[in-house]
């Protein structure tokens, strides 16, 4: 894990795409928006401990205060300010023009298909890839760092190198693919949603070495090293920053739960030779399907470093 300590800050969980793996399930009918008063408060709290920010949600461009919150964040001294987004709202320059003027250091828009009947599928919200792709570009031209995700799902597996190709033509220079937590709405359409990870090794290799050519960052996030075989300087588990999430529920050291209780290790695990490194998959994953896919290493991959997503 990282040595920087970072809030995750839930605004609210309204969201103008209906994603069929969202891990916030149906939290958008509980809350919206967060009150302004409430997340300075958090913002205050966190900072002696924590130097960067991500404003999360559901979609945090739709709560109308962002702006505000973000000239908060920058005047309590926090020196990395990013926006994690579906994209969408960025597609308005002047949006983007705005949020970096406040403050905003980073964006990190997501994109989960090549063409909009693929994204659109996932995303059940007509426009949203014209939307997101558009907001990708005017993050790039802003001159803030972006740094997007693409959560790997059934319907996107064959598409990885196209996705990441696609990336790269508007100019994004560091990818993150995801593999997506069985959670929420994702866990409601398991079976629908959640590939089997030998069915992503190929399609990871082809995305990698499109990446490759084309001069970019590739991360892959919550895909174990067994599956990763050749490959392994992809896993961002140890440069994440360590983070606390602060939602409804309160506020969670997620790090330690993500490895204490997000993900598993399992019987193929104990012969491994990079159990240590290796976080294992989600443990929805393997509760559903068992640990046969699991084949342990016979040594460990040398250890690579990187640039912290």
């Amino acid at each position: 894990m990282g040595s920087v300590r970072r809030l995750d800050l839930k605004l609210g969980f309204a969201c103008n795409n209906r994603c069929v793996f969202c891990a916030q399930g149906d939290k958008r009918k509980t809350c919206g928006a967060r009150p302004h008063d409430v997340l300075v408060e958090e913002l205050a709290r966190a900072r002696p401990e924590c130097s960067g920010v991500v404003f999360t949600g559901g979609e945090p461009t739709l709560h109308k205060q962002l702006l505000q919150l973000v000239s908060a964040a920058r005047a309590l001294g926090y020196r990395s300010i990013q926006l994690q987004t579906n994209g969408r709202m960025l597609a308005y320059p002047s949006v983007v023009e705005k949020l970096v003027g406040a403050g905003v250091t980073e964006f990190s828009p997501s994109l989960h298909g090549s063409s909009a009947e693929v994204h659109e599928a996932l995303t059940a919200a007509d426009g949203s890839f014209r939307d997101s792709l558009a907001g990708i570009a005017n993050a790039v031209g802003s001159g803030a760092v972006v740094i997007t995700n693409t959560v790997i799902t059934k319907d996107n597996t064959d598409a990885l190198g196209e996705i990441v190709g696609l990336l790269g033509s508007v100019g994004v220079q560091q990818a993150q693919l995801a593999f997506v937590h069985p959670v929420g709405t994702a866990l409601e359409r398991f079976e629908e949603v959640v590939p089997r990870l030998p069915d992503i090794v190929a399609p990871l290799r082809q995305a990698r070495t499109i990446a490759g050519e084309l001069g970019m960052r590739l991360v892959t996030e919550a895909v174990p090293l067994c599956f990763l075989s050749g490959m392994d300087e992809l896993a961002v588990e140890e440069t994440i920053p360590d983070t606390t999430v602060v939602d409804l529920a309160g506020r969670l050291d997620y790090s330690a739960w993500r490895v204490s209780e997000g993900k598993a290790h399992g019987p193929p695990c104990s012969s491994c030779a990079a159990v240590r490194r290796c976080e294992g998959p989600w443990r929805e994953y393997p509760e559903r399907w068992g640990w046969n896919e699991f084949q342990p290493l016979a040594a460990e991959p040398v250890q690579s470093g990187g640039q912290a997503l």
